[in-house]
């Protein structure tokens, strides 16, 4: 087993972290106008979003930290998809609290669960705790985009 490298460690972490923190500050006060939307059924309360992503962005975190020690040939191009979802995952906040733009936003997330889906498919490839970290990420990509999908339909 590898040695663990601590400070690259945390510095992958909280690069993930910070990914989420501002896109959450650019996309401004959500709980009202979430609060006014018409949810579809197994829409959880607002307070689980911010817990569960906080978790979500860790694993990304330590998933690309594990990737980037890798020396599988197929390191570069998982890194490129990690940032891509992630570059996705960033915008989807702020087009939809930000913007509003409902339609725009349920077809984006499902673009970052097919992204989150590539990357889980390629780091397999690589590292294969890497990927599997990511199996909760992958399952609430999908749900939500049903959950976003579902706003746009009853809004």
């Amino acid at each position: 087993m590898k040695k663990i490298k601590w400070t690259e460690l945390i510095i992958s972490i909280v690069s993930a972290e910070l990914v989420g923190a501002l896109s959450a500050l650019i996309s401004g006060g959500y709980s009202e106008y979430y609060a006014s939307l018409v949810q579809p059924p197994l829409a959880p309360p607002p307070m689980v979003f911010p817990v569960v992503w906080a978790i979500l962005y860790a694993v990304m975190g330590f998933s690309a930290y594990l990737v980037y020690f890798s020396e599988s040939p197929h390191r570069k191009n998982a890194l490129v998809i990690y940032i891509a979802q992630l570059v996705i995952n960033f915008s989807w906040s702020i087009i939809f609290f930000r913007f509003k733009a409902l339609m725009l936003a349920a077809a984006w997330a499902v673009l970052l669960a097919i992204a989150v889906a590539a990357m889980v498919i390629i780091f397999r490839k690589v590292n294969k705790l890497a990927s599997l970290v990511n199996i909760p990420y992958l399952l609430w990509s999908i749900f939500a985009a049903y959950l976003a999908a579902g706003i746009y339909l009853l809004n």
